[in-house]
């Protein structure tokens, strides 16, 4: 039992000593990919704003027509 814990636990340990990854790899973003998911997010949340304001004034407008 103590022989499969201590192999466990090497191995463990095995994988975070044995990563020989380089964290100075620079990451580039192309920006006009950035900007262009920019621009259609804003486009949803105008079409989500205008959508929320149409069945805001629809249901305003049946609520009245209902109750006078």
């Amino acid at each position: 039992m103590k022989n499969s814990i201590s192999e466990i636990k090497s191995k463990i340990i095995s994988s975070y000593i044995n990563d020989e990854k380089t964290f100075d790899e620079t990451k580039s973003s192309n920006i006009n990919v950035l900007l262009n998911r920019v621009k259609l997010d804003q486009k949803r949340e105008s079409r989500k704003k205008i959508l929320f304001s149409t069945a805001a004034s629809a249901g305003v407008l049946l609520f009245g027509f209902f109750i006078f």
